[in-house]
């Protein structure tokens, strides 16, 4: 039978279910775990406000942690708000008893700024709990509180990193994301003496309550599976990166992100190669298709609905190539073999999500006029607009190219098309909900253009 693995929480209740243990919980799911809690105080909070908290007795909050351990059995532990002093005493006590790997998220303060950690508790948490930690994870903000240190810059936060694990933890990561002012969101992990700095793309969002609870769950499921601390933290930080990224907006506050982000890629991956597929069958039956397919040949994609990067896109495999009756694929549909393709979607959907396949045409202006007429919103970018430092990057052109589309009309287009430049041909782009969508568009267009 395959090893189920095991992740315990014990934290604070949230009843929004933005954070605390139901973050927790969904965090374990999604990356495979089984999690187990234990539940140290229940909050009344939603997005803007905490309005009441109730610490659970110390026998209750005991009962569960040794309930779990004594039966089933515990891979890895992740503790956040430990509320008092003496909750504090009671966890760290009854977790001296085993040896799972244990990941401390320092919970001080909620993003309403409502206190979770009691000042006189502080003490009590870096003497009795911090020498347990295989990692503590505290932001810079709790990093300051910690240390005493004042954190501006990624040195600032190497030196806190230090002075929390001379007070015995194993590995410290500095979070820094929300107050170091740097392209990106970067966290700063210390292990076995050296540095690394974990880096993920920073969003222009206020949906992320519950990211400090997220990120600690998932190194703990890493550890869990036997990850080593690196990898672990590695793999914490490319998930709640897209957590964030598809963060929820619900509420008038912090709405909460999103840990199912990634167990929904993982669920639909089989379904959008199969829209593909079908997409292509639809294009190869189609002779008049040959006459929209631009030198560099043709591809058609779709991306899982949380795509973040190239290998979330599906297209095919050495395009769609032009014949004497028709077009035909050179390959199979499969993920990250598409370049310019994947890029445009990818580019598209940071303004419309919904808008998750592509397919690349010959440009010509009989073709845009006939998209027009369809009804359809055609935009356009400028190559030679294009500023220098987006050329010398990869793939920037079909990033910029798209944001000045969008810009154009004002919403996100169709259509767009580019009139080429030195070496690169013209192209026109269809964008649409599927693969299915766009083929469906690119035959209609193909037969109103082949009728004399």
């Amino acid at each position: 039978m395959t090893k189920i693995f095991r992740a315990l929480t014990i934290a604070g209740s949230d009843s929004s279910g933005g954070a605390g243990i139901q973050e927790d919980l969904k965090t374990f799911m999604a990356l495979g775990v089984h999690g187990m809690s234990a539940i140290t105080a229940v909050t009344a909070q939603n997005t803007v406000e905490v309005t009441g908290i109730q610490d659970l007795s110390l026998d209750i909050v005991v009962a569960q942690i040794r309930a779990v351990f004594d039966d089933i059995g515990v891979d890895a532990v992740k503790t956040g708000m430990l509320h008092t002093e003496e909750i504090i005493h009671a966890v760290a006590c009854e977790l001296r008893h085993y040896h799972a790997p244990l990941v401390v998220d320092p919970v001080m303060v909620s993003k309403s700024g409502a206190t979770l950690l009691k000042p006189e508790a502080k003490k009590s948490l870096l003497k009795e709990v911090f020498p347990l930690a295989t990692v503590v994870t505290p932001n810079a903000l709790e990093a300051e509180e910690i240390t005493g240190l004042k954190i501006n810059n990624i040195e600032d936060g190497r030196r806190a990193a230090e002075k929390i694990a001379s007070m015995g933890p194993e590995s410290v990561i500095v979070k820094g994301g929300h107050i170091l002012s740097t392209e990106k969101a970067i966290d700063i992990l210390l292990h076995g003496g050296e540095f690394t700095l974990l880096q993920g793309e920073r969003f222009d969002t206020k949906d992320t309550h519950g990211t400090g609870c997220s990120f600690a769950s998932a190194i703990t499921a890493g550890l869990a599976m036997g990850l080593s601390i690196p990898d672990a933290a590695s793999q914490a930080k490319s998930f709640v990166n897209t957590a964030i990224r598809y963060g929820m907006r619900l509420g008038k506050g912090n709405g909460p992100l999103n840990p199912g982000a990634a167990l929904y890629n993982h669920a639909e991956r089989y379904e959008v190669l199969e829209n593909v597929r079908e997409a292509v069958a639809l294009l190869e039956g189609c002779p008049e298709a040959r006459y929209l397919v631009p030198e560099v040949q043709m591809n058609i994609g779709m991306a899982l609905s949380y795509a973040t990067q190239i290998g979330d896109v599906a297209a095919i495999e050495g395009r769609i190539v032009k014949m004497t009756n028709g077009v035909k694929a050179t390959g199979c549909p499969r993920y990250g073999v598409s370049s310019h393709v994947a890029r445009t979607i990818l580019a598209v959907k940071k303004f419309d999500d919904s808008k998750r396949a592509a397919i690349n045409l010959r440009y010509g202006e009989d073709i845009i006029g006939e998209l027009r007429s369809m009804g359809l919103t055609v935009s356009y970018y400028d190559r030679r607009e294009e500023p220098p430092e987006v050329k010398v990057k990869e793939g920037g052109t079909t990033y910029w190219g798209a944001e000045q589309a969008v810009k154009r009309v004002e919403k996100v287009p169709d259509v767009i098309y580019h009139l080429g430049d030195w070496g690169k041909e013209p192209i026109a782009s269809l964008v649409g909900a599927s693969a299915i969508e766009v083929a469906k568009t690119t035959i209609s267009l193909a037969k109103k253009l082949s009728k004399p």
